[in-house]
């Protein structure tokens, strides 16, 4: 069975061409899916060039910027279109998601779940974040677990390997969610169809190139979501 990569991405072109040979470095077999919201710093063009040496790299080109939910959506649906797909895995293209912990996730990955790279079990860290940061995320994981009652430690992270047939018995448009709180509402969406969480520890380090994603719109986002998802389960 094949393991799809999707990694979204804008403005992160000196990003992904150290991370592209990275993966494949550690897991050779692996096809890898850059989606790409048309990013002006030509993004698409650095993977269309390294498609030349990666037969399994390909690129999922949308038309402009519409948030980290949609792209996955796109690419999830496009990828699951494939019945080969096994495992489906989630990462970010910022280098703060270390290929190193792949084959440990991949190995994990059972019939029914996720395996979450976590930075909020033992053995988990984050480095190189300001402080209000490090508060932002902790407590944020706090709140969306005792709101939703999720049983990971890790709600927001988005370094996660997926069981392909879990994902597709969830509806993906139902998700709503633009930003990353899409990544607490996929495991949301996960919990209430029954799928099974494994989380291993990882280290997040602060991304190398660019800027940061968070904004206000993200952070309220995040607040109002997880009241939603509770909501909605009644």
């Amino acid at each position: 069975m094949k393991t799809y990569i999707v990694v979204p991405t804008y403005n992160e072109r000196k990003n992904i061409s150290e991370l592209v040979p990275l993966l494949f470095e550690k897991v050779p077999e692996a096809h890898i899916l850059v989606v790409d919201d048309n990013s002006p710093d030509k993004t698409a063009e650095a993977v269309i060039e390294m498609q030349k040496k990666y037969a399994n790299l390909f690129l999922l080109k949308r038309k402009g910027k519409e948030g980290l939910g949609k792209a996955y959506i796109h690419a999830f649906k496009e990828v699951l279109k494939d019945k080969d797909v096994g495992t489906v895995v989630m990462m970010d293209a910022d280098l703060s998601h270390n290929p190193e912990y792949l084959p440990l996730m991949l190995s994990k990955v059972n019939d029914g779940g996720v395996v979450i790279g976590s930075r909020y079990i033992k053995g988990g860290a984050t480095v190189g974040w300001e402080l209000w940061r490090r508060i932002l995320s902790a407590g944020g994981n706090w709140y969306c677990r005792t709101i939703t009652g999720m049983p990971i430690r890790d709600c927001t992270g988005g370094f996660n390997a997926m069981n392909a047939n879990a994902l597709r018995r969830l509806d993906l448009d139902a998700l709503g969610l633009s930003g990353y709180a899409f990544i607490m509402g996929l495991k949301h969406a996960f919990f209430t169809t029954g799928a099974t969480f494994i989380e291993v520890p990882i280290t997040f380090a602060n991304r190398k190139e660019g800027e940061s994603k968070i904004s206000k719109h993200i952070i309220r986002e995040g607040i109002i979501a997880p009241w939603n998802m509770r909501l909605k389960r009644k």
